[in-house]
């Protein structure tokens, strides 16, 4: 490696410990050194559960009656039926007294069982020192005041010990009459659950507290629930987070030594299994996790992650072998900037990745916590993954040193013996003025030695192909005319047969679409990269004209320009281009060495490129313009090409796999890549559309059924909008580095290329699980569409569209008052609408022609040379 190479893998690697140590920085907050009076206590380990009907065993109470031990001063449980009766005679033997509680339900199959346990439980040992019954029954309605009256009385006949319910402070002020019933007062203070910010908690419990103290001052209070959770959703202004749950832990058990309080911090351990019935919140209130361990110190600083040393080093090790190997192949072609900005991302990626398991890890061993987690996860490795390919064609674009492949066009004239070269054009129903005009530019070649095939494949109406056919006959006899009925195979069908007509002594075959007006000097400046026998095609970029008076024409034409100006020049330093059919020229003995135009795929194209490749064949991509065609007319024209690209695509990667994996002999790694990475993209398309719906399905299960479904976690919606940003920043400095446009002509070129994501995603879905469909022509000189077609043409974006931002919009008016994830939930939905929303405003656009938006550039008027890449 060079010296640059390693000073940027130094830094990068000091980049991510300054980030992690950053983001983790120590908080000072008021120690506590004192053993805690009191904690909640459930004794579940986190491989079970009492809603699958595990029971607590002596033997894990034990445990954790040993883990407690000299750090508290008492326990409070909840049930006498789930195992937790065992807990008394276990805590007595380490000096602990209990509160013990009844699960009230209002279900007498529940709450007798629980009750009579209660009796007995206080009955049969003398560290049980107060009883509960219910908590929360009233609250959550289980019972009415009157029935939880009347259990409380019940149970103060059969024990000696103080009896209570325990209940959040408000339900004690609404009701002076089950105040009347107890013998003291279990008063639950959680003000995160009433969205207090962390740092006024305290103080807020304090006011609560003070209120009820002063409404029945002859009544004991016991704080039987206070805490706050170290994860969970925003609760208006409340913050769930590791550094504020030690906040207000140290804080309020200084404030209650001072004032002498009786409380039971919520709660002993983390218990994973809430999260069925509390969401995320329910799971985190522990001062130890759910393995036994302590979440903070009670003495000096916090950090929210207190292993964020070792997360830091596992990132590090995640991504030191990528960010070498990057540095190690692609460093001496790269200025120092791109090898720091693209090692930069290899490690965010890797720490990201690490920072998410790490997260998922603690979620919980729930089998649906699992199965969702992992699915979150597995997107969003394939969100990242995309990420770091357009990361790696950014890096390339703008800090490449020099071009390995870099080919000029040939300016000498060509000599009178000059290869023989048969160009063939292949049409179907054609407006017979576009294809005269297309035999007219061919007829001005300057080069001595080609011939002209017209192959009108399966056009029904005479009226469309004889004026073609006659003006063939009058440009003499390089041009000839074949009329196709009924003829197979489609496009490729159509090229075989002029295959099998060619010239004899023809050495090379060049295809033209029927719309390509070609420059005189597109086969002379070709030509001659032939001279090298392991050349098989010379490909030039698709160009388009007469673009520039329509809005919707110009943003398609940029659209198409990124590809050809971006992408196109990558892929050729790796030799790995796209052949795509028009402005292409193949050496005839390379084409029928690797079997023709292949009839059985509808991108036939592409897939002769790459079976040229797999032979090891070289491609030349010369970026100048040598012939401009007709862009589509319409929205729907333009969505059926592209879908006919997509689904294509699938049907080349079905075909070729095997040469396509890691240990295939016939392409190289490069190409490889490029074929992989450079559809990729299209199949995150077809997961976005299924992401979209599931957006929807989600929301609803929010808004009808919230005790079974939460927002994602911002550890995977964070991300999630980062990569759009990326993607989208990333295609604007693209284009300013190698498309010559203005600003608007890029913004248009991003909503037109983001309107084709549902077609897209559409045509890899049908592709993955379907062949054979047709090959569709993309019509030209068409009319333009009524504003009733333009909404018909993204009637399904538009569906989709309506979809996510009316779930947008239902999400921030039921949760956002207080729960900010539903801003970044809905915001993530509004993200993802945006390519629908892209399909309707350029159906919009294509049904109002003389729109005007921004300063276009001029269109260019001369072919040769426009859009090299310098």
């Amino acid at each position: 490696m060079r010296k640059s190479a390693i000073a940027a893998l130094l830094l990068v690697i000091l980049g991510n410990i300054g980030v992690w140590a950053l983001w983790n920085r120590p908080v000072a907050e008021r120690s506590w050194g004192g053993a805690i009076s009191g904690v909640g206590y459930t004794p579940f380990h986190p491989d079970k559960s009492p809603s699958k009907g595990d029971k607590a065993s002596a033997e894990d109470i034990e445990k954790d009656m040993l883990a407690l031990e000299g750090s508290v001063k008492g326990v409070r449980i909840y049930s006498t039926t789930d195992g937790s009766e065992q807990v008394a005679p276990v805590a007595r033997k380490y000096g602990l007294p209990v509160t013990a509680g009844a699960w009230i339900a209002g279900k007498p199959e529940i709450d007798e069982p629980e009750i009579n346990g209660l009796i007995k439980l206080a009955r049969d040992n003398s560290n049980v020192r107060r009883v509960l019954v219910g908590n929360e029954a009233i609250l959550r309605a289980d019972v009415t005041v009157p029935q939880a009256i009347d259990y409380i009385k019940r149970v103060k006949k059969k024990v000696n010990v103080p009896v209570s319910t325990a209940e959040p402070w408000h339900v004690w002020l609404s009701h002076p009459e089950l105040v009347e019933a107890v013998d003291f007062l279990a008063v639950h203070l959680l003000p995160y659950w009433e969205g207090v910010p962390a740092d006024q908690s305290v103080d807020y419990a304090m006011v609560r507290y003070n209120e009820l103290k002063t409404k029945y001052p002859n009544k004991h209070i016991l704080i039987s629930e206070i805490g706050w959770p170290a994860e969970g959703p925003w609760r208006r202004g409340a913050e769930a987070s590791q550094v504020n749950q030690a906040k207000f832990i140290r804080t309020f058990l200084n404030v209650a030594a001072q004032n002498k309080l009786d409380y039971f911090i919520m709660e002993a351990f983390d218990q994973p299994w809430k999260r069925e019935i509390e969401g995320t919140a329910g799971t985190s209130w522990g001062l130890w996790d759910a393995w036994r361990k302590p979440k903070f110190p009670m003495i000096g600083e916090v950090t929210e992650l207190r292993n964020w040393p070792l997360l830091c080093g596992i990132s590090i090790a995640v991504g030191f072998l990528p960010l070498v190997f990057f540095l190690w192949r692609r460093g001496g072609d790269l200025k120092f900037g791109g090898q720091i900005f693209y090692g930069g991302m290899i490690q965010a990626v890797a720490s990201v990745l690490v920072f998410s398991v790490s997260v998922a890890s603690a979620a919980g061993l729930a089998t649906t916590t699992e199965i969702a987690w992992g699915i979150l996860l597995f997107c969003q490795l394939v969100l990242l993954a995309v990420m770091l390919i357009d990361g790696l064609e950014l890096t390339e674009v703008v800090w490449q040193d020099r071009f390995r492949r870099k080919f000029n066009p040939c300016s000498a004239a060509p000599a009178p013996n000059a290869p023989k070269v048969s160009i063939h054009v292949p049409c179907y129903n054609e407006p017979p003025h576009m294809v005269i005009q297309t035999l007219d530019a061919l007829a001005r070649l300057d080069y001595p030695n080609y011939e002209v095939l017209l192959l009108d494949n399966n056009t029904k109406d005479p009226a469309v192909w004889r004026p073609v056919e006659e003006y063939c006959k009058q440009l003499g006899p390089k041009f000839r005319f074949f009329h196709l009925d009924n003829w197979p195979g489609f496009k490729a069908g159509a090229l075989n047969f002029g295959l099998a007509q060619t010239a004899p002594d023809a050495q090379h075959i060049a295809v033209i679409d029927s719309d390509y007006q070609v420059h005189p000097d597109w086969l002379k400046a070709t030509i001659p990269h032939f001279d090298r026998p392991e050349v098989g095609f010379v490909q030039s970029p698709q160009d388009y004209r007469e673009w520039g008076h329509d809005l919707f024409q110009r943003m398609i034409n940029w659209e198409y320009a990124g590809f050809f100006h971006i992408g196109m020049i990558q892929r050729n330093e790796r030799n790995a281009i796209i052949q795509h059919g028009t402005m292409t020229i193949i050496r005839k003995s390379a084409l029928e060495e690797v079997g023709r135009w292949g009839e059985w795929c509808i991108t036939e194209d592409a897939d002769l490129g790459l079976r040229l490749f797999e032979h090891k064949y070289e491609a030349v991509y010369m970026p100048e313009s040598y012939g401009k065609g007709l862009v589509p007319d319409s929205f729907s024209a333009y969505k059926t090409q592209r879908f006919r690209w997509a689904y294509g695509a699938v049907q080349i990667l079905k075909h070729h796999w095997r040469d396509l994996l890691p240990g295939g002999p016939r392409l190289t790694a490069g190409q490889k890549y490029h074929f992989i990475t450079g559809w990729l993209p299209w199949f995150a398309d077809a997961a976005h559309m299924i992401f979209g719906i599931a957006g929807i399905i989600w929301s609803i299960g929010l808004l009808a059924f919230p005790k079974y479904f939460e927002f994602p976690p911002n550890v995977f919606m964070i991300p999630t909008l980062s990569v759009f940003a990326f993607k989208v920043g990333a295609s604007l400095w693209l284009y300013e580095a190698r498309v010559k446009c203005g600003f608007w002509d890029k913004v248009g070129a991003a909503i037109a290329g983001m309107a084709l994501t549902h077609t897209v995603g559409r045509a890899m879905w049908l592709g993955m699980f379907t062949s054979g469909r047709p090959f569709v022509r993309t019509p030209k000189c068409e009319n333009q569409p009524a504003l009733m077609q333009a909404f018909l043409m993204a009637r399904e974006e538009i569906a989709l569209l309506l979809g996510l931002w009316g779930a947008a919009l239902a999400i921030v008016m039921v949760f956002g008052h207080e729960n900010r994830d539903a801003f970044m939930w809905s915001g993530l939905l509004v993200v993802q609408s945006l390519p629908y929303l892209s399909a309707f405003v350029t159906a919009l656009i294509n049904a109002f022609p003389n729109i005007k938006f921004g300063k276009p550039r001029p269109e260019p008027t001369e072919v040769a040379g426009a859009g090299a890449a310098d």
